[in-house]
């Protein structure tokens, strides 16, 4: 396994993020624990969850699996860098009952709690916000931070789905009050078939020493290989996967993917992971396998180097948006 810095941070993390929102509603919890026993034995030291994940009446359900892991001894927690997020509502379904949930300190502070108890441990390395909270000044969410890193319970805070605009205010805000190091990484949908995120997101990033930590890395499955798969008769393309190849120019465009990376000797899956981890600012894509066989695969990737022909080609078949503002302005 590779590893490097989380943005501007000395926390050095693994180039995979071991992604967990499949554990509980798809994995149960055998499988999960050996799956993580797995990702641990292959030197991924980076888990990615969130206090939602099991969705549902089973919110929070993927923080226990993990907590009964880390409990299970062997080092686990202190080999982990542990990252969950806050924002979503954790109450039962429908309307939250209010400040129980999004970034008022109030909720920050309940929901910390919360996430410790089902994780089984006292701190959580990266503390990550799952979406804007439009109504809540970053002035009161950095104070509630700062408290919760004073208490030991949070290391350092991360953001999700933030533009490029909310980074610049959360950390010069963070700036301004002193003493809070602010943002240090954003967890992102970045992938070839979804660039957006150069325009904006990715320079923000870089600006202010975020790792960029992209969700989605195989686009819902669409870059994994799905023509192939279904022609070999495996398992069929779902969700957006299914929503897109039923766009005929969308089908031309993943199929001339395919062919280029079999032209290659290339696995699509392990090409796309390869791609993201040669991309500038990019800490490591997540990856959120429901089989050995697929962890197995994404550790390949780390290791795969693209050529500049084929970085050339995959640029031909996902053209980026171009850097801003040129790409927007002329």
């Amino acid at each position: 396994m590779k590893y490097t810095q989380l943005g501007r941070t000395g926390l050095k993390v693994s180039r995979l993020v071991l992604g967990t929102m499949n554990f509980g509603p798809q994995t149960d919890e055998a499988d999960s624990h050996a799956i993580m026993d797995a990702a641990l034995d292959a030197g991924i030291n980076f888990f990615d969850t969130a206090n939602v994940y099991g969705w549902g009446e089973n919110k929070g359900r993927t923080e226990l699996i993990i907590g009964n892991w880390f409990a299970k001894g062997g080092e686990r927690r202190d080999k982990v860098v542990l990252a969950t997020k806050v924002y979503g509502n954790m109450g039962a379904e429908g309307a939250a009952w209010p400040n129980h949930d999004k970034l008022s300190a109030v909720n920050i502070r309940r929901a910390v709690d919360a996430s410790l108890k089902r994780l089984r441990t006292d701190y959580i390395d990266l503390y990550q916000f799952h979406h804007v909270d439009r109504n809540t000044p970053f002035e009161e969410i950095w104070q509630a931070i700062d408290v919760l890193v004073q208490q030991g319970k949070i290391l350092y805070a991360g953001s999700s789905n933030f533009p490029g605009y909310k980074i610049a205010q959360a950390n010069e805000i963070a700036a301004r009050r002193g003493g809070t190091i602010g943002l240090v990484s954003e967890q992102c949908l970045y992938n070839l078939a979804e660039r957006r995120a150069e325009m904006e997101v990715i320079p923000a990033a870089q600006e202010y020493g975020l790792g960029v930590i992209p969700w989605s890395p195989l686009h819902g499955g669409l870059l994994g290989g799905v023509i192939k798969k279904e022609v070999q008769g495996g398992r069929r393309a779902s969700g957006r996967a299914a929503d897109t190849l039923a766009d005929p120019t969308a089908r031309a465009q993943i199929q001339s993917y395919e062919d280029l990376l079999d032209k290659h000797g290339l696995e699509p899956g392990e090409a796309a992971l390869a791609w993201l981890l040669s991309r500038p600012g990019v800490t490591g894509p997540i990856v959120g396998p429901r089989t050995a066989e697929q962890l197995e695969s994404a550790i390949r990737a780390v290791e795969l180097e693209l050529s500049e022909e084929l970085l050339t080609g995959l640029d031909e078949v996902f053209p980026g948006p171009g850097p801003s503002p040129e790409a927007f302005a002329w």
